[in-house]
């Protein structure tokens, strides 16, 4: 039985950062950061 590959997937554009790791076509976990988070941080 051939074994799904594990994906870390990364995305970052100007106001929105976001992670997810997908085992195949299945999302295990993701998560997003929004303008709103980060300006806190001064960006």
């Amino acid at each position: 039985m051939p074994v799904e590959p594990l994906i870390l997937a990364i995305e970052s554009s100007c106001d929105d950062t976001s992670a997810a790791v997908l085992r195949g076509n299945k999302v295990l976990s993701n998560i997003v950061a929004s303008q709103k988070i980060h300006q806190k941080y001064g960006g």
